[in-house]
């Protein structure tokens, strides 16, 4: 199928349709004459340089197809991939979904115990993963898992044996030996395709399940938060990993529907190592978090002039400061978009080039999905009055359910609307101010206060790296907004503490009173999930062990 980036209608789903097939074959017969356009780009620490052109991708995946129908994996049974930064990952994602499977990314951060909930929770009867990674899951051969075949990634003599009732095979043998033609299985557009887990933030995580619409329900991101060149064959950096949603979309799916190329990198970082690689292959898009773009701005001289192939820089994961935003323009001569998304949904609000951005906004709607800000009666709110973001059930890039949890997906929609349980206001230009979630809100002496309105200001002080806002309980119905904050590396290493008092003056000179915090902890990092999000939860529970 042709996408018209510059069409901003709604989008026509097909009966049928194949994520892997519209990211490989499609491309592949499109683009005929260039059949050595390359696809993707894996850059490992220490290792050569591996990439595949568009022909040889859906060869790989077709022998990735091929090598698991073989061991008896059918349409709707799960495979999961637990693997690092590597072109396995894709093979194997894309080889699943044209067997009609699901495929169930998994990140290599997790712990045994964790990796094991989610392999009893999908049901996954393939796994493909290290050997070192492997030796550590002999949880995986219980009873109660459907594991019956582990595909081993890595050299063929290190190939460990896990106490395991499950076959184990090697990727790179498996692969020889199958034939690089396969008839995909014929999706329907709403047939699942993924399957991703929450971060956990509270309790077990749940299993977030996708169709194959999802790809086509990401179109609007291609339109109104990247922006492409459509004469020229843009190169995007991630720095993310394949497994997160995140990237699994902006570093994947999204570019190679569209025949772009894509690069990521396996192996030790350091905020040396992004310009280094944009430069090195020529990168035309980057794709970070404000973190990573905060330590290039503070650990580097690096200028444009270092990456002069770099004309676009995206953000998501976490909110981007006034501050950052500022001074990334200034160095680089180019502006951070930003976009905000979910799970379930991906990425739906975003900046874009043809609106000017306002520092701190999470921009607009991107046309094409069905966004609302709803009141607790699913009334459309006023410009400046806080309501809940809510999703169309008709969006195409709504996801199916959680994964054997009706209840929890039933609860999740009122009315013909998904309830994100995110809040925001609108202001009279049309841009959306993001405030967070209700348990996020910060509520203190009668004022309902946005964390992200205050971290956004205390970042921009000179001596703080990073900010947490939250609530501290001070006694029976009383509560004060504190901050924990993450200080730069060359004001740690000072003689002197930090003087509380002069970042409570700086928070009273840029913040209303009642928003301004009144403690500040110091910390060398708060509580991450395995991406990297902050654990808020745990930061509060932390705080009110402390209180009285």
């Amino acid at each position: 199928m042709t996408i018209d980036l510059d069409d901003l209608s709604g989008i026509d789903i097909p009966e049928f349709f194949n994520i892997a097939l519209a990211c490989t074959e499609n491309n592949f017969k499109a683009n005929n004459h260039h059949t050595d356009n390359i696809a993707i780009i894996v850059d490992e620490d220490g290792k050569q340089v591996q990439q595949l052109t568009y022909s040889q991708l859906v060869k790989q995946s077709n022998q990735a197809a091929n090598s698991l129908q073989g061991l008896g994996c059918k349409h709707g049974d799960r495979v999961m991939l637990c693997l690092p930064n590597c072109m396995e990952f894709p093979l194997a994602f894309f080889g699943a979904l044209k067997l009609g499977a699901i495929a169930v990314p998994s990140s290599m951060l997790l712990s045994g115990d964790e990796l094991d909930y989610l392999a009893k929770d999908s049901g996954a009867s393939v796994l493909v993963t290290t050997p070192e990674h492997w030796a550590k899951l002999e949880k995986l051969a219980s009873p109660s898992h459907h594991l019956k075949s582990v595909i081993l990634v890595g050299d063929k003599h290190r190939l460990g044996a896990a106490n395991s009732q499950a076959i184990s095979y090697h990727w790179q043998s498996l692969i020889s030996d199958a034939s690089d033609s396969f008839e995909a299985y014929k999706t329907k557009a709403n047939d699942p395709a993924y399957l991703v887990y929450t971060s956990g933030t509270t309790g077990y995580p749940k299993g977030v399940l996708h169709a194959h619409r999802a790809l086509l329900g990401r179109i609007p991101a291609a339109r109104r938060w990247f922006d492409y060149d459509n004469n020229q064959v843009d190169r995007i950096l991630h720095s993310g990993k394949f497994n997160w949603t995140y990237v699994l979309g902006t570093a994947l799916m999204d570019p190679l529907l569209l025949g772009k190329t894509v690069i990521v990198y396996e192996g030790k970082a350091n905020a040396h190592t992004w310009p280094k690689l944009i430069a090195k292959h020529q990168c035309t898009i980057f794709i970070g978090v404000p973190t990573l773009y905060r330590q290039i701005i503070q650990k580097t001289d690096i200028t444009k002039n270092d990456v002069p192939s770099l004309r676009y820089c995206m953000c998501a994961g976490e909110h981007l400061s006034d501050e950052l935003y500022s001074v990334w323009k200034v160095r680089f001569k180019l502006t951070i978009y930003e976009a905000i998304g979910m799970s379930e949904c991906s990425y739906y609000l975003s900046q874009h080039p043809t609106r000017q951005v306002k520092p701190g906004s999470a921009g607009f709607p991107q046309p094409g999905h069905a966004i609302f800000l709803l009141n607790e009666n699913l009334e459309p709110v006023a410009d400046n009055e806080e309501g809940m973001l809510c999703i169309g059930l008709d969006d195409p890039g709504l996801f199916l359910g959680y994964w054997q949890r009706e209840e929890t997906t039933e609860a999740s929609r009122k009315g013909n609307y998904f309830l994100t349980g995110d809040y925001a206001y609108r202001d009279s230009d049309g841009y959306i101010w993001f405030l967070g979630r209700k348990d996020d809100l910060i509520n203190s002496f009668g004022y309902r206060i946005s964390p992200h309105e205050i971290e956004r200001v205390i970042k921009t002080h000179p001596d703080i790296a990073d900010c947490i806002a939250l609530e501290e309980r001070i006694g029976q119905d009383k509560n004060i907004v504190v901050a924990c904050i993450i200080l730069h590396q060359s004001t740690r290493h000072q003689d002197s503490h930090v003087n509380e008092q002069a970042l409570m003056d700086y928070a009273h000179e840029h913040l209303a009173k009642y928003k301004a915090p009144k403690k500040f902890y110091v910390m060398n990092d708060f509580p991450r999930t395995a991406n990297g999000k902050v654990l808020r939860k745990e930061l509060r529970n932390t705080l009110l062990n402390k209180s009285p």
